[in-house]
């Protein structure tokens, strides 16, 4: 298949992934100013995860995982309108699963809350606002898991940009009701938080629409059926089972971080902030490439190309690894100025600076590991191999719960962060020792030796950003001119680049000239 277009799509994918990031970069920032990490904060994020729990079992676990494969070998084999016939089959179960599980959520939803949150329940204030933003943010859920299914369709068809830039359209929205709470210092924080729910939901709905028409202009709409079961449907349930377990766990191991912190004042707000640093990076480069790859390697394999599909794993090994090792040592040594530039104004203060910045840096420890789980899971995804992935992550689920409660009394939200990051590095070693097990995934020794520098040339990198960092303490301190921070944080950041790339090319790690152009035109 076509090697260039790999490269392209994560191009594609990566840098409209980083405008989102960007954007949500300024929304945190308002809110951080708005809402700070107090009550309202905490009552918001609460409510904000509890729809994203649901959408990533049924649309991004469950639904995606096992449709994608199933879909592009309808499309390989037997034509586009058949596969658009199987996708509107198994929407109607989508859609049916999301109607049910709204409507019983809106009913039930002050006793659903309660094992979620249960440090909140002995604040009534707190607990009640927590229930009244998650009623209004649950419809998101519906929303999402729509887009979710239709950009797994996209996708599927070799078109990235729809979907990839939808996420963009709901920071818009969030900014746009962000900034008249900004600038008119509203002193009502619940009030600004329901507007802020109000406003997730519109940018949900532009969202849908937008991949909708993209998805229109394809003619592959699906058409809505009533639900009913065939052969196919019945084998893509035997897939997505195990993949709403898989998914399962994974948001066991986040609820269990909440239910623990929620225990603690600002401690999910902390741990909010930071997660949404780490994410950035994790989202250009782990999440791009395990959206790419996945429909890439079912292509592959449904065309019995198995060489093709080790190299095309091998080479996004590679890109994912060479971007995300500077990233989180990046990330790691300039913590706290990044936190104070990007965060610290209005209700965000000095002592939530240092706070969100120690549980940034046990996130980044645990960032690569992140990345190599989106690179290693397409691997057993595309073979319609989901049980296995499940076990893996039932796994790094009991080290990861294990670690925060035994963490959480003497390091707080810090200790959940570091038991994150562990049991991350736990799954992906699990991954990739199967897969090397079945004879689906190797690596050469020199493609070993490219990763070791990888990881030492980071190393150094980030000693010397570490460094600089610390002569630049006044520059950074709590108080100090903003745009002088800023501009000081930019050369920071250039450097490292600089120095980090030109290590890679000079020890021929990577020579540029190579990446270069496979990122053009592939190999």
């Amino acid at each position: 298949m076509r090697d260039w277009s790999l490269y392209r799509n994560f191009l594609s994918v990566g840098g409209l992934t980083l405008l989102s990031r960007i954007a949500g970069f300024v929304r945190d920032a308002l809110m951080a100013a708005v809402l700070g990490t107090g009550p309202a904060a905490d009552a918001f994020v609460a409510a904000f995860r509890f729809p994203n729990l649901f959408r990533r079992l049924f649309a991004e676990g469950a639904f995606n995982t096992a449709f994608v494969p199933m879909f592009s070998g309808a499309l390989e084999e037997r034509g586009r309108e058949e596969a658009r016939a199987f996708a509107a089959r198994l929407m109607a179960w989508l859609v049916a699963v999301l109607v049910v599980i709204t409507i019983l959520a809106e009913i039930f939803m002050p006793w659903v809350l309660v094992p979620f949150v249960p440090g909140f329940v002995g604040d009534p204030e707190k607990y009640e606002l927590t229930v009244l933003l998650t009623r209004i943010l649950f419809p998101y859920l519906a929303f999402m898991s729509l887009m979710a299914a239709y950009a797994a369709i996209l996708n599927s068809l070799g078109r990235f940009f729809a979907a990839a830039f939808a996420p963009v359209i709901l920071n818009i929205a969030n900014i746009a009701a962000l900034v008249p709470l900004f600038l008119l210092a509203v002193e009502d924080l619940a009030a600004a938080a329901v507007w802020m729910a109000v406003a997730t939901i519109v940018g949900g709905v532009a969202q849908v629409l937008t991949v909708w028409w993209a998805l229109k202009r394809t003619g592959m709409v699906p058409r809505f059926t009533l639900p009913r079961f065939d052969p196919e449907v019945r084998r893509f349930w035997m897939l997505a089972v195990p993949a709403v377990l898989t998914g399962g766990i994974t948001q066991i191991n986040i609820f269990i971080g909440t239910i623990i912190a929620s225990n603690s004042a600002s401690a999910m707000s902390y741990l909010y902030y930071a997660d949404r640093l780490y994410q950035l990076p994790l989202g250009i480069i782990g999440i791009a490439i395990g959206t790419v790859l996945l429909p890439e390697l079912a292509r592959h394999l449904a065309g019995g190309r198995e060489r093709q599909a080790r190299d095309t794993q091998a080479q996004s090994l590679l890109v994912s690894m060479l971007l995300s090792m500077p990233a989180a040592t990046a990330l790691a040594a300039l913590s706290v100025p990044i936190v104070r530039v990007l965060f610290e104004r209005g209700e965000f203060g000095a002592v939530s600076t240092l706070e969100t910045a120690n549980a940034l840096v046990a996130f980044a420890v645990g960032l690569p590991a992140f990345v190599l789980i989106r690179v290693l899971q397409p691997g057993f995804f595309a073979r319609q191999d989901t049980r296995t992935p499940t076990v893996f992550a039932a796994i790094s689920a009991a080290i990861n719960i294990g670690l925060s409660l035994a963490l959480f009394p003497a390091f707080q939200h810090v200790g959940i962060a570091a038991a994150t990051s562990a049991s991350a590095w736990a799954n992906a070693i699990l991954l990739a020792a199967f897969l090397a097990r079945r004879g689906h995934f190797s690596l050469t020794r020199a493609e070993w030796l490219r990763h070791a520098g990888i990881i030492a040339i980071s190393l150094v990198m980030a000693a010397a950003l570490a460094i600089l960092g610390q002569r630049a303490q006044g520059i950074f301190a709590a108080g100090a001119p903003l745009l002088r921070q800023v501009a000081a944080l930019g050369v920071l950041v250039a450097f490292g680049l600089i120095v980090y790339f030109t290590l890679v090319h000079i020890t021929r790690v990577q020579p540029l000239g190579l990446l270069l152009r496979r990122l053009r035109r592939g190999g």
